[in-house]
């Protein structure tokens, strides 16, 4: 793990993780030396999830099926316990016991995705609209205003209408673009009332809503932050921003500029498309979760062209023998919080300091099935790493990034793609063996306190 500066944080530290460690500790009294009044006064602190990891309720109600339900289904071997989500942590019924708890944990707002198969069955206008699945995200939205909790919209999480895979394979065929299209302004006709941040679309909504619901729209990237694996390396240093602009700038480039990274165009040429005129995203949702190290590769496959070849880039987590952070349940996830301050500054000098909201940052424990539930939810390890990443945004935010926004993924342990349910991700302990029962964590209470100090 990185080394934070100052002694009265790394004294909170050690007290953090002797209480999460220690049987019938009290998490409620963990001290506080930094809290939410470290942060601007309008900045918003939450937690996220997506429809497909949480939601359930696969098949009833109306609900078309997602490339997801039927990937799940036709390939379980795909998913290292082979589950599904047909019923996730069931947040379809249960969505008003779960927003008490994120009021009681005093969040200013929830991440969540709608499901176009959802509210669009077959993927289309055309194809019928589902009544039953438009009155679930209203009831959401509404109860989550009711409470005080601002909603903050996804509008697409991986879930494509198999419908669509199967007329046209999906967003292989630019017939895509038109019924996405429809499917975003249909969500924001019908939500956006009630909806003022929105995720992943542009022109729909800037063209035709945005002067009178005063919503802000963005997109959504994931990166990791990237260090030279020789520091001294000149080869190393261009590598390491070389895989940002691949990873990062791919995305955010056109956007902000209309064109992708100089060098994208240099090695990848003719093979990138072409750009029409474009709009700036408003708003730029930031998803880090660990750094790994870059290594110049000067001889690339030149063969058979691929992402990673095109880079010019080896990465790592580890280097002579030592790895880049804290290791985690999953082997991509190191715990590298300063990655993220860098991440930060980088984005204010290149992309012009744009509005930024961390729409993902969390730590991925094992799920132990043998550890009773009043051990299990002491996760001490996600307390010191989203302290770390609140300090270092903190620090961030304070040498002038436009930081808005952090939410911490996830509210509660979920399905995770790959990883299925052998990972648990969340702030919120589900009991998989006794009706999904919601447990709040050590980080729980930590965020709780954080929050309302």
């Amino acid at each position: 793990m990185a080394a934070i500066q100052g002694t009265s944080f790394l004294h909170f530290l050690i007290v953090a993780s002797l209480l999460a460690s220690t049987h019938g500790a009290k998490p409620s009294r963990y001290s506080m030396p930094f809290n939410r009044t470290s942060f601007p006064r309008d900045f918003t602190f939450g937690a996220g999830t997506a429809a497909y990891q949480s939601e359930g309720a696969a098949y009833i109600d109306g609900k078309g099926p997602s490339i997801w339900d039927t990937f799940t289904k036709q390939h379980p071997e795909k998913i290292w316990d082979q589950s599904t989500g047909n019923v996730g942590i069931d947040f379809y019924h249960r969505y008003k016991e779960d927003v008490q708890l994120m009021k009681k944990m005093g969040l200013d707002s929830f991440r969540f995705s709608i499901s176009w198969s959802r509210v669009l069955p077959k993927g289309k206008i055309s194809g019928g609209v589902n009544p039953l699945g438009v009155r679930f995200y209203n009831n959401l939205i509404n109860e989550l205003l009711a409470n005080g909790i601002t909603p903050f919209v996804t509008l697409f999480h991986w879930d494509l209408p198999q419908a669509l895979e199967d007329e046209y394979y999906g967003f292989l065929s630019s017939k895509a673009v038109d019924d996405y299209v429809d499917y975003v302004d249909f969500c924001f006709k019908t939500f956006g009332d009630r909806v003022k941040h929105w995720c992943t679309f542009n022109e729909p909504y800037s063209e035709k809503y945005q002067s009178s619901q005063k919503g802000k729209i963005g997109i959504t990237i994931v990166t990791n932050w990237f260090i030279p694996k020789s520091p001294k390396s000149k080869e190393d240093i261009k590598a390491a921003y070389r895989e940002l602009d691949f990873l990062f700038g791919w995305f955010v480039n056109p956007l902000t500029y209309g064109d992708y990274p100089e060098v994208m165009k240099a090695i990848v040429g003719h093979r990138l498309p072409k750009f029409t005129k474009e709009q700036s995203a408003l708003i730029l949702g930031v998803n880090y979760y660990t750094t790994n190290y870059a290594a110049n590769n000067p001889a690339p496959n030149k063969v058979n062209f691929s992402y990673s070849g095109d880079s010019q880039t080896i990465l790592s987590t580890s280097k002579g023998g030592h790895p880049i952070g804290t290791p985690t349940a999953l082997n991509w996830l190191f715990i590298y919080p300063k990655g993220m301050y860098d991440l930060m500054l980088y984005i204010k000098d290149k992309y012009k300091n744009p509005p930024i909201y961390i729409t993902e940052n969390g730590l991925a424990d094992a799920n132990n099935a043998s550890l009773p539930v009043e051990e299990a939810v002491k996760d001490g390890l996600r307390i010191r790493y989203l302290a770390n990443h609140l300090q270092y945004l903190s620090k961030a935010i304070k040498e002038g990034v436009n930081v808005k926004g952090y939410y911490q993924w996830a509210f509660w342990d979920d399905f995770e793609w790959d990883a299925g349910y052998t990972v648990r991700f969340g702030l919120n302990y589900i009991d998989f063996n006794n009706n999904l029962k919601r447990y709040m964590k050590y980080s729980a209470y930590w965020f709780k306190k954080f929050l309302l100090h």
